[in-house]
């Protein structure tokens, strides 16, 4: 496990100080990372669920099986029909961010449709909220938008204790093919079973090299048990832990984006499956592992033509080795992002 680091303690932090302890601000990464790296015309291969989920077919990447898209607003005249007969479904819009306009039915009740917290709707209101979704009421820039229904993922058991009516996601930022950080997002009765760390979420820092946790963060502070369950993150090992790791390194040729972040569900028949790709991944997974990302990409940057030329598999087995808590542990007073005040 990590000490905490100054930038979690509640003190003061200077833009030196960030710095020197290997933080990522948010104008650094869009102007060095994201304006750099990632091209603007394959924005709308990660934009658009619906384009990365076509995309990942192509490149034989796994993904939750869409059951229909609507992409025309006559076509939603099929909801009814394409309804009646699921017993459990995700609808989604094809343009939203931060999950906004995510739908979620884990069972039915007659002709009720029963949400995770146990309320029950109508197929009325699962019309009325594709409506929504396309009128461009979650979508970004409020433009319309498609829907998807996907099926409900089949979420690993090991997950069970760790996340609280809501779906627990790990999300692995990608630099030029390498794998460089990575998270589990835990779900709680304060975030209101939503996986956003602004609302409550536990933020969970997990080691690259092992698939264990080394750190994890509510409300920016540091936690050793999930909130409302009690079990300690300690015990908590991902399961199939380097092929989800290769899955979302396989995205950098996907989408040709040198800078992302990739959210991955574990399935328990299917294993690890790409829910979405992200150009412009937010920061909070530095609090969350309790190191910061500067240094880490600086890494990459600096590798010689050859390595950054290596293959799916080289690429992951360097950086789970080179990024590793272990490594990264033992070696605390030589790299800078790993500097405790």
């Amino acid at each position: 496990m990590f000490h905490l680091p100054f930038f979690l303690r509640g003190r003061p932090a200077s833009p030196l100080s960030l710095r020197r302890h290997g933080i990522l601000g948010m104008n650094a990464r869009n102007v060095h990372y994201i304006a750099r790296y990632n091209a603007r015309d394959k924005y709308p291969l990660v934009d658009d669920k619906l384009n990365t989920k076509r995309a990942a077919a192509r490149a034989r990447i796994p993904v939750p099986e869409l059951i229909t898209a609507f992409e025309t607003q006559s076509g939603r005249q099929r909801t009814m029909e394409i309804i009646e007969p699921l017993q459990k479904f995700v609808i989604k819009p094809a343009r939203g961010s931060g999950g906004k306009g995510i739908l979620v039915i884990v069972g039915r009740n007659g002709d009720k449709y029963l949400k995770p917290s146990g309320a029950e709707i109508n197929a009325v209101t699962i019309f009325r909220h594709i409506s929504d979704i396309h009128s461009g009421l979650y979508s970004l820039g409020g433009k319309p938008d498609r829907v998807m229904i996907e099926t409900l993922v089949d979420f690993d058991p090991v997950f069970d204790q760790y996340s609280f009516e809501g779906v627990p996601d790990v999300r692995v930022i990608v630099f030029l093919g390498f794998p460089v950080m990575a998270m589990l997002r835990c779900s709680t009765h304060t975030s209101d079973g939503k996986a956003n760390l602004h609302q409550g979420a536990v933020g969970v820092g997990i080691d690259l090299k092992s698939g264990g946790v080394c750190h994890a963060v509510q409300h920016g502070q540091r936690i050793h048990h999930h909130p409302d369950t009690g079990v300690p993150f300690s015990d908590l090992m991902i399961p199939e832990w380097q092929k989800l790791v290769r899955l979302a390194a396989s995205c950098f040729e996907m989408t040709g984006l040198g800078y992302l972040g990739c959210d991955i569900v574990l399935d328990n028949q299917r294993g690890p499956l790409l829910l979405e790709a992200n150009a412009r991944p937010g920061l909070a997974i530095q609090i969350a592992n309790g190191a910061g990302l500067r240094t880490r990409l600086q890494h990459i940057e600096q590798l010689e033509t050859e390595q950054l030329e290596k293959n799916l598999e080289q690429r992951v087995d360097y950086a789970m080795d080179y990024f590793s808590t272990q490594r990264a542990t033992s070696s605390i007073k030589t790299r800078p992002e790993h500097a405790l005040a």
